[in-house]
Protein backbone atom coordinates (compact mmCIF):
# COMPACT_ATOMS: atom_id res chain seq x y z
CA UNK A 1 0.00 0.00 0.00
CA UNK A 2 1.45 3.66 -0.78
CA UNK A 3 2.48 5.81 2.51
CA UNK A 4 1.81 9.41 2.25
CA UNK A 5 3.81 11.62 1.02
CA UNK A 6 4.48 15.33 0.16
CA UNK A 7 4.96 17.92 -2.56
CA UNK A 8 5.56 21.31 -2.50
CA UNK A 9 2.91 23.90 -4.31
CA UNK A 10 3.71 27.22 -5.76
CA UNK A 11 1.18 29.94 -4.12
CA UNK A 12 1.12 31.95 -7.36
CA UNK A 13 1.27 29.25 -10.10
CA UNK A 14 0.46 26.29 -8.75
CA UNK A 15 3.78 24.78 -9.99
CA UNK A 16 4.35 20.94 -8.08
CA UNK A 17 7.89 20.05 -7.02
CA UNK A 18 9.36 17.10 -5.27
CA UNK A 19 11.32 19.46 -3.24
CA UNK A 20 12.09 22.86 -1.64
CA UNK A 21 13.30 25.53 -3.92
CA UNK A 22 13.48 29.13 -3.00
CA UNK A 23 13.07 30.19 -5.89
CA UNK A 24 9.71 28.85 -7.72
CA UNK A 25 10.74 27.68 -11.97
CA UNK A 26 7.42 28.43 -12.78
CA UNK A 27 6.76 32.23 -12.17
CA UNK A 28 10.21 32.78 -10.86
CA UNK A 29 8.62 34.35 -7.39
CA UNK A 30 10.90 33.87 -4.12
CA UNK A 31 10.02 32.13 -1.14
CA UNK A 32 6.34 30.89 -2.57
CA UNK A 33 6.86 26.83 -2.52
CA UNK A 34 4.76 25.37 0.81
CA UNK A 35 4.84 21.53 1.53
CA UNK A 36 1.21 20.07 1.32
CA UNK A 37 0.85 16.29 1.98
CA UNK A 38 -0.01 13.48 -0.88
CA UNK A 39 -2.51 11.39 0.21
CA UNK A 40 -2.42 7.60 -2.45
CA UNK A 41 -5.74 7.96 -4.63
CA UNK A 42 -8.43 5.18 -3.08
CA UNK A 43 -9.31 2.20 -4.90
CA UNK A 44 -11.64 2.69 -7.52
CA UNK A 45 -13.21 -0.56 -6.35
CA UNK A 46 -13.74 -0.13 -2.80
CA UNK A 47 -14.90 3.72 -3.22
CA UNK A 48 -18.81 4.27 -2.29
CA UNK A 49 -21.51 5.49 -4.14
CA UNK A 50 -22.62 8.82 -3.94
CA UNK A 51 -25.42 9.59 -1.89
CA UNK A 52 -25.27 13.45 -2.20
CA UNK A 53 -28.05 15.33 -4.08
CA UNK A 54 -29.03 18.82 -5.13
CA UNK A 55 -32.04 20.25 -3.34
CA UNK A 56 -34.29 22.77 -4.48
CA UNK A 57 -33.80 26.44 -2.64
CA UNK A 58 -37.46 25.54 -1.30
CA UNK A 59 -36.67 22.22 0.09
CA UNK A 60 -33.71 23.20 1.79
CA UNK A 61 -34.80 23.56 6.00
CA UNK A 62 -33.29 26.52 7.94
CA UNK A 63 -30.93 25.92 10.65
CA UNK A 64 -30.92 28.12 13.62
CA UNK A 65 -28.12 29.01 15.20
CA UNK A 66 -27.36 29.09 18.80
CA UNK A 67 -25.76 31.84 20.49
CA UNK A 68 -23.66 31.59 23.74
CA UNK A 69 -23.20 35.48 25.57
CA UNK A 70 -19.22 35.55 25.80
CA UNK A 71 -19.75 37.52 29.55
CA UNK A 72 -18.43 40.58 27.47
CA UNK A 73 -21.14 42.73 25.82
CA UNK A 74 -19.17 44.43 23.32
CA UNK A 75 -17.23 40.97 22.01
CA UNK A 76 -20.61 39.95 22.11
CA UNK A 77 -21.72 43.26 19.40
CA UNK A 78 -18.93 42.29 17.36
CA UNK A 79 -19.67 39.05 16.40
CA UNK A 80 -23.11 39.45 15.78
CA UNK A 81 -24.82 39.08 19.25
CA UNK A 82 -23.05 35.81 21.20
CA UNK A 83 -21.15 33.10 20.28
CA UNK A 84 -22.37 30.51 17.36
CA UNK A 85 -21.58 27.11 18.16
CA UNK A 86 -19.43 25.12 15.95
CA UNK A 87 -17.70 28.78 14.65
CA UNK A 88 -14.46 29.32 13.92
CA UNK A 89 -13.37 32.71 15.28
CA UNK A 90 -10.02 33.83 14.25
CA UNK A 91 -8.30 37.08 16.30
CA UNK A 92 -5.33 39.07 14.52
CA UNK A 93 -3.62 41.75 16.06
CA UNK A 94 -0.38 43.58 16.77
CA UNK A 95 1.95 41.42 19.71
CA UNK A 96 0.82 42.88 23.26
CA UNK A 97 -2.49 44.55 21.58
CA UNK A 98 -4.16 42.43 23.97
CA UNK A 99 -5.48 39.37 22.34
CA UNK A 100 -4.49 36.76 24.60
CA UNK A 101 -5.80 39.14 27.62
CA UNK A 102 -9.15 39.55 25.61
CA UNK A 103 -9.70 35.69 24.78
CA UNK A 104 -8.63 34.38 28.63
CA UNK A 105 -11.28 36.50 29.99
CA UNK A 106 -13.73 34.80 27.19
CA UNK A 107 -12.25 31.43 28.11
CA UNK A 108 -12.88 32.29 32.15
CA UNK A 109 -16.35 33.63 31.83
CA UNK A 110 -17.57 30.17 29.60
CA UNK A 111 -16.10 28.16 31.66
CA UNK A 112 -18.41 28.89 34.49
CA UNK A 113 -20.99 26.86 32.67
CA UNK A 114 -19.25 25.13 29.87
CA UNK A 115 -15.84 23.05 29.54
CA UNK A 116 -13.37 25.26 28.06
CA UNK A 117 -9.92 23.88 26.74
CA UNK A 118 -6.62 26.85 26.72
CA UNK A 119 -4.54 25.50 24.21
CA UNK A 120 -1.18 27.62 24.89
CA UNK A 121 1.65 26.65 22.26
CA UNK A 122 3.57 30.37 22.91
CA UNK A 123 3.36 29.95 26.62
CA UNK A 124 3.43 27.35 29.53
CA UNK A 125 0.64 26.68 31.66
CA UNK A 126 1.81 28.48 34.67
CA UNK A 127 2.10 31.47 32.64
CA UNK A 128 -1.19 31.68 32.24
CA UNK A 129 -2.50 31.12 35.46
CA UNK A 130 -0.34 34.04 36.36
CA UNK A 131 -2.45 36.16 33.64
CA UNK A 132 -6.09 35.03 35.21
CA UNK A 133 -4.27 35.92 38.86
CA UNK A 134 -3.15 39.26 37.50
CA UNK A 135 -6.85 39.93 35.56
CA UNK A 136 -9.03 38.31 38.87
CA UNK A 137 -10.63 35.36 36.90
CA UNK A 138 -12.39 32.81 38.92
CA UNK A 139 -10.90 29.99 36.44
CA UNK A 140 -11.26 26.56 38.38
CA UNK A 141 -13.18 25.46 35.60
CA UNK A 142 -10.71 26.40 32.75
CA UNK A 143 -8.30 23.34 31.55
CA UNK A 144 -5.27 24.47 30.21
CA UNK A 145 -2.37 22.73 28.23
CA UNK A 146 0.27 23.60 26.94
CA UNK A 147 1.27 21.33 23.39
CA UNK A 148 2.32 22.12 19.83
CA UNK A 149 2.29 19.09 18.26
CA UNK A 150 -1.98 19.14 17.55
CA UNK A 151 -1.94 15.95 16.78
CA UNK A 152 -1.07 14.98 20.53
CA UNK A 153 -3.65 17.68 21.52
CA UNK A 154 -6.52 16.05 19.41
CA UNK A 155 -7.52 13.37 22.69
CA UNK A 156 -8.30 16.42 24.97
CA UNK A 157 -9.78 19.07 22.27
CA UNK A 158 -12.61 16.14 21.07
CA UNK A 159 -13.61 16.75 25.66
CA UNK A 160 -14.08 20.42 25.01
CA UNK A 161 -16.91 22.64 24.14
CA UNK A 162 -14.86 25.82 23.08
CA UNK A 163 -11.50 25.64 22.41
CA UNK A 164 -9.05 28.72 22.36
CA UNK A 165 -5.83 27.98 20.49
CA UNK A 166 -2.81 30.55 21.12
CA UNK A 167 -1.64 30.72 18.38
CA UNK A 168 -2.21 28.78 14.96
CA UNK A 169 1.63 30.01 13.64
CA UNK A 170 2.75 27.71 17.00
CA UNK A 171 1.44 25.00 16.27
CA UNK A 172 2.53 21.99 13.65
CA UNK A 173 0.87 18.61 12.48
CA UNK A 174 3.66 15.63 12.02
CA UNK A 175 1.90 14.96 8.46
CA UNK A 176 4.46 17.54 7.58
CA UNK A 177 8.11 17.94 7.83
CA UNK A 178 8.38 21.86 7.83
CA UNK A 179 8.41 24.04 11.02
CA UNK A 180 5.97 25.47 12.85
CA UNK A 181 4.71 28.52 11.29
CA UNK A 182 5.25 27.60 7.61
CA UNK A 183 2.82 28.06 4.52
CA UNK A 184 2.05 24.46 4.53
CA UNK A 185 1.42 24.19 8.52
CA UNK A 186 -0.81 26.68 9.21
CA UNK A 187 -2.85 25.55 5.84
CA UNK A 188 -2.62 22.24 7.52
CA UNK A 189 -3.38 23.16 11.35
CA UNK A 190 -6.34 25.19 10.01
CA UNK A 191 -8.16 22.62 8.02
CA UNK A 192 -7.99 20.56 10.63
CA UNK A 193 -9.38 22.51 13.01
CA UNK A 194 -12.03 23.03 10.75
CA UNK A 195 -12.90 19.40 10.32
CA UNK A 196 -13.14 19.31 13.78
CA UNK A 197 -15.39 21.99 14.63
CA UNK A 198 -17.89 21.02 11.75
CA UNK A 199 -18.13 17.68 12.72
CA UNK A 200 -18.20 17.73 16.47
CA UNK A 201 -19.53 21.20 17.17
CA UNK A 202 -16.65 22.58 19.13
CA UNK A 203 -16.06 26.34 19.03
CA UNK A 204 -12.61 27.49 18.47
CA UNK A 205 -11.09 31.13 19.25
CA UNK A 206 -7.64 31.09 17.23
CA UNK A 207 -5.47 33.40 18.05
CA UNK A 208 -3.17 35.04 14.52
CA UNK A 209 0.06 37.17 14.12
CA UNK A 210 0.23 39.80 11.74
CA UNK A 211 3.04 40.66 9.82
CA UNK A 212 4.47 43.95 9.83
CA UNK A 213 2.02 45.44 6.72
CA UNK A 214 -0.70 44.92 9.47
CA UNK A 215 -1.76 41.28 7.69
CA UNK A 216 -2.66 37.98 9.52
CA UNK A 217 0.61 36.05 9.08
CA UNK A 218 0.23 33.24 6.61
CA UNK A 219 -1.39 32.29 3.52
CA UNK A 220 -4.79 33.82 2.70
CA UNK A 221 -6.78 30.55 2.87
CA UNK A 222 -6.59 30.64 6.94
CA UNK A 223 -8.75 33.17 6.61
CA UNK A 224 -11.36 32.02 4.39
CA UNK A 225 -11.66 29.08 6.35
CA UNK A 226 -12.51 31.00 8.99
CA UNK A 227 -16.42 32.05 9.46
CA UNK A 228 -15.56 35.03 11.80
CA UNK A 229 -11.94 37.26 11.20
CA UNK A 230 -11.38 40.01 13.73
CA UNK A 231 -9.30 42.78 14.21
CA UNK A 232 -7.39 44.15 17.31
CA UNK A 233 -6.31 47.42 16.31
CA UNK A 234 -4.42 50.10 19.02
CA UNK A 235 -1.21 51.10 20.38
CA UNK A 236 0.41 49.27 22.69
CA UNK A 237 0.79 52.13 24.84
CA UNK A 238 -2.68 54.01 24.39
CA UNK A 239 -5.40 52.41 26.94
CA UNK A 240 -8.18 52.05 24.33
CA UNK A 241 -8.53 49.28 21.48
CA UNK A 242 -10.97 48.79 18.75
CA UNK A 243 -11.79 45.45 17.64
CA UNK A 244 -13.22 45.43 14.45
CA UNK A 245 -15.02 42.75 12.63
CA UNK A 246 -13.38 41.97 8.88
CA UNK A 247 -15.67 38.76 7.81
CA UNK A 248 -18.03 37.53 9.36
CA UNK A 249 -20.41 34.95 8.54
CA UNK A 250 -23.34 35.01 11.28
CA UNK A 251 -23.47 38.90 11.20
CA UNK A 252 -22.29 41.85 9.74
CA UNK A 253 -19.01 43.04 9.22
CA UNK A 254 -19.96 46.86 10.41
CA UNK A 255 -19.56 46.43 13.71
CA UNK A 256 -16.67 47.30 15.99
CA UNK A 257 -16.09 47.33 19.76
CA UNK A 258 -14.64 49.77 21.87
CA UNK A 259 -11.85 48.62 24.85
CA UNK A 260 -10.33 49.93 27.69
CA UNK A 261 -6.91 48.50 28.97
CA UNK A 262 -6.69 48.53 32.77
CA UNK A 263 -4.87 46.38 35.33
CA UNK A 264 -8.27 43.76 35.57
CA UNK A 265 -8.04 43.44 31.86
CA UNK A 266 -10.08 44.66 28.92
CA UNK A 267 -12.94 46.44 29.91
CA UNK A 268 -16.13 47.12 27.07
CA UNK A 269 -17.15 51.22 26.34
CA UNK A 270 -20.29 51.69 25.75
CA UNK A 271 -20.03 55.50 26.07
CA UNK A 272 -17.16 56.57 23.63
CA UNK A 273 -18.05 59.93 23.22
CA UNK A 274 -15.06 62.17 23.81
CA UNK A 275 -12.59 59.46 23.87
CA UNK A 276 -10.55 59.93 20.83
CA UNK A 277 -10.64 64.14 21.67
CA UNK A 278 -8.17 66.37 23.41
CA UNK A 279 -9.15 68.80 26.18
CA UNK A 280 -6.58 71.44 25.10
CA UNK A 281 -8.40 71.78 21.28
CA UNK A 282 -8.46 74.77 19.91
CA UNK A 283 -5.58 76.44 21.80
CA UNK A 284 -2.74 75.16 19.34
CA UNK A 285 -2.10 75.34 15.70
CA UNK A 286 -2.46 72.33 13.33
CA UNK A 287 -5.20 69.96 14.68
CA UNK A 288 -8.37 69.29 13.74
CA UNK A 289 -11.30 67.28 14.25
CA UNK A 290 -13.31 64.91 12.16
CA UNK A 291 -16.72 62.64 12.77
CA UNK A 292 -15.39 58.91 11.58
CA UNK A 293 -17.75 56.09 10.74
CA UNK A 294 -16.28 53.34 12.34
CA UNK A 295 -18.46 50.42 12.12
CA UNK A 296 -22.58 51.34 13.07
CA UNK A 297 -20.87 54.05 15.62
CA UNK A 298 -19.65 57.10 14.22
CA UNK A 299 -17.32 58.68 16.43
CA UNK A 300 -14.99 62.07 16.80
CA UNK A 301 -11.31 61.82 16.56
CA UNK A 302 -8.84 65.12 17.09
CA UNK A 303 -5.95 64.56 13.72
CA UNK A 304 -3.10 66.44 14.83
CA UNK A 305 0.07 67.37 12.96
CA UNK A 306 3.33 69.35 13.76
CA UNK A 307 5.43 70.80 10.79
CA UNK A 308 8.97 71.76 10.94
CA UNK A 309 11.39 72.83 8.71
CA UNK A 310 13.65 70.16 7.31
CA UNK A 311 17.16 69.67 7.48
CA UNK A 312 18.09 67.41 5.25
CA UNK A 313 17.51 67.50 1.60
CA UNK A 314 14.35 65.50 1.36
CA UNK A 315 11.25 66.04 3.66
CA UNK A 316 9.88 63.40 6.02
CA UNK A 317 6.86 61.96 6.52
CA UNK A 318 5.52 60.35 9.51
CA UNK A 319 2.14 59.24 10.10
CA UNK A 320 0.53 57.37 12.70
CA UNK A 321 -3.33 56.30 12.36
CA UNK A 322 -3.66 57.48 8.65
CA UNK A 323 -2.45 55.79 5.40
CA UNK A 324 1.71 57.41 4.80
CA UNK A 325 0.50 57.00 1.50
CA UNK A 326 -2.64 58.85 1.37
CA UNK A 327 -1.20 61.55 3.82
CA UNK A 328 1.54 62.22 0.72
CA UNK A 329 -0.86 63.07 -1.75
CA UNK A 330 -3.07 64.94 0.84
CA UNK A 331 0.63 67.22 0.84
CA UNK A 332 0.78 67.52 -2.80
CA UNK A 333 -2.69 68.74 -3.53
CA UNK A 334 -2.11 71.18 -0.62
CA UNK A 335 0.80 72.39 -2.67
CA UNK A 336 -0.46 72.37 -6.04
CA UNK A 337 -4.09 73.26 -5.53
CA UNK A 338 -4.00 75.91 -2.36
CA UNK A 339 -0.16 77.49 -3.01
CA UNK A 340 0.84 75.75 0.33
CA UNK A 341 4.70 75.45 0.71
CA UNK A 342 5.50 72.26 2.21
CA UNK A 343 7.94 70.88 0.13
CA UNK A 344 10.94 72.01 2.64
CA UNK A 345 8.31 71.33 5.61
CA UNK A 346 8.93 67.88 7.93
CA UNK A 347 5.19 66.61 8.31
CA UNK A 348 4.24 64.84 11.38
CA UNK A 349 0.79 63.53 11.72
CA UNK A 350 -1.22 61.51 14.73
CA UNK A 351 -4.90 59.99 14.87
CA UNK A 352 -5.33 60.77 18.71
CA UNK A 353 -6.39 57.72 20.93
CA UNK A 354 -4.41 55.26 18.62
CA UNK A 355 -7.14 54.91 15.92
CA UNK A 356 -6.74 53.69 12.31
CA UNK A 357 -9.02 55.99 10.05
CA UNK A 358 -9.37 53.81 7.35
CA UNK A 359 -12.05 55.93 5.34
CA UNK A 360 -11.12 59.01 2.71
CA UNK A 361 -13.88 61.13 4.82
CA UNK A 362 -10.90 62.80 6.95
CA UNK A 363 -8.99 63.73 4.10
CA UNK A 364 -10.42 67.31 4.67
CA UNK A 365 -9.48 66.86 8.54
CA UNK A 366 -6.47 66.51 7.41
CA UNK A 367 -5.86 69.00 4.97
CA UNK A 368 -7.20 71.65 7.31
CA UNK A 369 -4.81 69.94 10.08
CA UNK A 370 -1.80 71.32 8.10
CA UNK A 371 -2.84 74.28 6.43
CA UNK A 372 -3.37 75.14 10.20
CA UNK A 373 -0.09 73.86 11.09
CA UNK A 374 1.66 75.73 7.78
CA UNK A 375 -0.22 79.21 9.08
CA UNK A 376 0.10 78.70 12.83
CA UNK A 377 -3.40 79.59 13.18
CA UNK A 378 -5.34 77.32 15.71
CA UNK A 379 -8.96 76.02 13.99
CA UNK A 380 -11.90 76.60 16.39
CA UNK A 381 -12.66 73.98 18.59
CA UNK A 382 -15.82 73.58 17.84
CA UNK A 383 -15.84 73.34 13.81
CA UNK A 384 -15.67 69.56 12.76
CA UNK A 385 -14.59 68.79 9.17
CA UNK A 386 -15.00 66.00 6.70
CA UNK A 387 -15.34 65.05 3.08
CA UNK A 388 -13.12 62.88 0.56
CA UNK A 389 -10.17 65.26 -0.95
CA UNK A 390 -9.64 64.88 -4.84
CA UNK A 391 -6.27 65.24 -7.02
CA UNK A 392 -7.96 68.26 -8.75
CA UNK A 393 -8.78 69.95 -5.24
CA UNK A 394 -12.08 68.96 -5.43
CA UNK A 395 -14.04 67.81 -2.14
CA UNK A 396 -16.02 65.28 -2.63
CA UNK A 397 -19.53 63.56 -0.99
CA UNK A 398 -19.22 61.00 1.30
CA UNK A 399 -21.51 57.87 2.94
CA UNK A 400 -23.41 58.82 6.12
CA UNK A 401 -23.30 62.62 6.11
CA UNK A 402 -26.62 62.99 8.28
CA UNK A 403 -25.25 60.22 10.98
CA UNK A 404 -21.73 62.61 11.05
CA UNK A 405 -23.45 65.43 11.56
CA UNK A 406 -26.05 64.35 14.23
CA UNK A 407 -22.83 63.52 15.83
CA UNK A 408 -20.99 66.81 15.72
CA UNK A 409 -24.22 67.95 17.07
CA UNK A 410 -24.64 65.57 20.21
CA UNK A 411 -20.71 66.39 20.72
CA UNK A 412 -21.78 70.17 21.27
CA UNK A 413 -19.94 71.32 17.80
CA UNK A 414 -21.20 74.59 16.65
CA UNK A 415 -20.37 74.22 13.34
CA UNK A 416 -19.35 71.68 10.52
CA UNK A 417 -17.47 72.07 7.43
CA UNK A 418 -18.77 69.56 4.67
CA UNK A 419 -19.01 68.67 1.20
CA UNK A 420 -21.46 70.94 -1.37
CA UNK A 421 -22.82 67.55 -2.55
CA UNK A 422 -23.99 66.03 1.29
CA UNK A 423 -25.31 69.36 2.09
CA UNK A 424 -29.06 69.28 1.14
CA UNK A 425 -29.42 65.87 2.85
CA UNK A 426 -27.91 67.82 5.80
CA UNK A 427 -30.56 70.27 6.22
CA UNK A 428 -32.89 69.32 9.14
CA UNK A 429 -29.60 70.56 11.33
CA UNK A 430 -28.80 73.65 10.16
CA UNK A 431 -31.25 75.15 13.05
CA UNK A 432 -28.61 73.40 15.36
CA UNK A 433 -25.68 73.59 13.64
CA UNK A 434 -24.38 76.15 11.00
CA UNK A 435 -23.75 73.48 7.75
CA UNK A 436 -20.47 75.30 5.73
CA UNK A 437 -20.64 73.54 2.29
CA UNK A 438 -17.46 73.22 0.04
CA UNK A 439 -16.90 71.76 -3.21
CA UNK A 440 -13.08 72.55 -2.98
CA UNK A 441 -10.22 72.83 -1.15
CA UNK A 442 -9.32 76.41 -1.64
CA UNK A 443 -12.96 77.63 -0.13
CA UNK A 444 -12.32 75.47 3.03
CA UNK A 445 -9.05 77.15 4.03
CA UNK A 446 -10.91 80.57 3.49
CA UNK A 447 -13.63 79.09 5.68
CA UNK A 448 -11.13 78.46 8.29
CA UNK A 449 -8.89 81.90 7.88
Amino acid sequence: MPKNTTQFVCAECGYVSLKWMGRCPGCGKYNTLAEEPVSPAPNKAARPALSSRALPLSQVSYEKYERVPSGIEEFDVVLGGGIVRGSLVLVGGDPGVGKSTLLTQVAANLSETHRVLYLSAEESCSQVKLRCERLHLNSDGLLLLSETDLDSAEEEIFKAEYVIVDSVQAIYTSALSSAAGSVGQVRECASRLMRIAKSRGITFFIVGHVTKEGAIAGPKVLEHIMDTVLYFEGERTENFKILRAVKNRFGSVQEIGVFEMTDEGLIGVSDYSGLFLSDLRGEAAGAAVTPSETGNRCMTVEIQTLMAKTVYGLPRRMSLGIDLNRLIVLIAVLEKRCGLPLGTQDVYLNAMGGIRLNEPSADLAVCAALASAEKMIPIDKYTALFGEVGLTGEVRAVNYAEKRVNECVKMGFRRVILPAKNAATCKKFSEKIALVPVSYLSQMIKALF
